[in-house]
C-alpha cells in the first residue's frame, strides 16, 4: 500500500520531472523557483548520506576481506577475552542479568565473551572492526584499516563515475545484476538446512503477527523502506532522469523498477530468514531471538548464522560481495545527484571539467567521512544490542 499510494506516484514524478526538463534536482526547479528550496535540500540530505553511506560500504569491504580465511575471526572466541570466556564456560557467569553483566563487562574493561546470549560477532564488529574511545566526547584515534578500506570505498566509486553516467552506466550492469545470482545460491543453501522452514514461517508463515498492521509503527516502518529503498525525494531520480531521451517511456519505467525494486527485497528475505532459522534450530532458540536489523542483521547476526555453516569462508565471503555491490549501487546515485547539480550551475563550462569535479567530490567526501573511522564508546553499542 505504501508503494502504491506514496512509493510509485512519487517515482514516476521525479522521473518525468528530469526527464522533461534534463536538468539536476536543483536547476530543475526553475519550473517553479518558490520550490527551488526542495532541491536545495535533497543535495543536501545526499551529501550527508554519501559521507556516511560508503562508510557502511567499507565496513562491508572490511569483512569481506577478514572473509578470506580458512576460520572466520568471528567465529570463536578472541584472545583477550579467553579469562571471561572461561568463567562463562564454567557457570560463574551464566545467571547473571544482562544488567549486572554489561557492568562486569565494564569493570574489566572486556567487550567479547561467550556467553551464549552473546554473539561473538557482535564483539568482532564493535570491539575489532569500530574499536572504541574513553567516551562519546573524544573520537579516538582514526581506525586505520577502516580508512584504507573508506579510501578504497570512494576510489572503486570515483572509478566508476569518471565519465558521468556513461561509465556508471555500464557497471552498473554487473553491481545491479549480480547479487541477484548471490541471493539465489545464499536461498537455494539456506532453504536445504534444518530449521530453514520455522525461518520462513516466521517471515511470513503461520509465525507471523497479522495482528501489527493495527500499529502504526508497522506503517512507520513501511512508509520509511519504501522512501529509503526507492531513493524517492534525495534528487537521484532527478539527476539521473535527466540523462534520459526526452520520449522514453519513463511511465513504465517507473513501474518496472518499483515492482522489482520491491519483490527483490521480498525475495532477499526468504534468503536471510532461510539461513536465521536454521541459526535458531542449532542455538535452540526461537527465531524471534536471533532476528535483528540493520546493522546487526548484517554485520551481526547474519555473519554469526554464516559461520556455523560448512566452508562458512566462502558463504561470509558471497555474502559480503552482495553488500558491497548493493551498497555501490546506491553509492553511485548519491554522488551523482551532487555532481550533476555543481555542473549545472554553469552546464557550458561545468561539463569540460566533470572528471575534476567527480574526483573533487570523492576526495571531499572521503576526508569528511574519516570522522565515521574514528573510535566509538563500545559499551554504548553494546547496551543498544542488548
Amino acid at each position: 500500500m505504501m508503494l502504491a499510494l506514496a512509493g510509485l506516484p512519487l517515482f514516476f514524478m521525479e522521473c518525468s520531472l528530469g526527464q522533461f526538463a534534463s536538468l539536476g534536482p536543483v536547476t530543475v526547479w526553475r519550473i517553479l523557483p518558490l520550490f527551488q528550496g526542495v532541491g536545495i535540500t535533497m543535495v543536501i540530505i545526499s551529501t550527508f548520506v554519501a559521507i556516511y553511506y560508503n562508510v557502511i560500504i567499507a565496513y562491508a569491504l572490511y569483512y569481506l576481506f577478514a572473509s578470506l580465511q580458512k576460520v572466520l575471526p568471528w567465529s570463536d572466541c578472541f584472545s583477550w577475552s579467553d579469562e571471561f570466556c572461561s568463567k562463562t564456560r564454567s557457570g560463574t557467569v551464566l545467571n547473571i542479568t544482562y544488567y549486572h553483566l554489561l557492568i562486569l563487562l565494564i569493570e574489566l574493561n572486556i567487550t567479547c565473551c561467550c556467553h551464549p546470549l552473546l554473539m561473538a560477532t557482535f564483539c568482532a564488529f564493535s570491539k575489532v572492526a569500530l574499536r572504541r574511545s574513553s567516551g562519546l566526547d573524544e573520537t579516538g584515534n582514526i581506525v586505520w584499516y577502516l580508512a584504507l578500506c573508506l579510501l578504497l570505498a570512494w576510489i572503486i566509486v570515483g572509478a566508476a563515475l569518471f565519465k558521468g553516467i556513461k561509465s556508471s552506466g555500464k557497471v552498473v550492469y554487473f553491481t545491479a545484476l549480480f547479487p541477484y545470482v548471490i541471493l539465489l545460491i545464499l536461498l537455494v543453501r539456506g532453504a536445504t538446512l534444518e530449521g530453514a522452514l520455522d525461518g520462513i514461517e516466521y517471515y511470513i508463515g503461520r509465525q507471523s503477527n497479522i495482528t501489527k498492521l493495527m500499529e502504526a509503527e508497522v506503517w512507520k516502518d513501511a512508509a520509511t523502506q519504501i522512501f529509503y529503498s526507492l531513493s524517492v525525494a534525495w534528487g537521484g531520480l532527478v539527476a539521473l532522469s535527466s540523462y534520459n531521451k526526452f520520449h522514453n517511456n519513463c511511465y513504465s519505467d517507473a513501474i518496472l523498477v518499483c515492482v522489482t525494486n520491491c519483490a527483490t527485497s521480498v525475495f532477499a528475505g526468504f534468503a536471510i530468514f532461510s539461513i536465521l532459522g536454521h541459526m535458531a534450530f542449532v542455538s535452540e532458540r526461537p527465531v524471534s531471538e536471533v532476528v535483528d536489523s540493520g546493522f546487526d542483521l548484517a554485520f551481526v547476526a547474519y555473519p554469526e548464522a554464516l559461520s556455523q555453516l560448512p566452508i562458512s569462508p566462502l558463504w561470509s565471503f558471497l555474502f559480503f560481495f552482495m553488500l558491497l555491490l548493493l551498497g555501490l549501487d546506491s553509492q553511485f546515485a548519491t554522488v551523482e545527484t551532487l555532481t550533476t547539480a555543481i555542473q549545472d550551475i554553469y552546464p557550458q563550462v561545468m561539463k569540460k571539467f566533470r572528471l575534476l569535479i567527480t574526483v573533487g567530490v570523492c576526495i571531499l567526501l572521503f576526508f569528511l567521512g574519516l570522522i565515521c573511522v574514528t573510535q566509538v564508546r563500545h559499551y554504548i553499542l553494546f547496551w543498544q544490542w542488548v
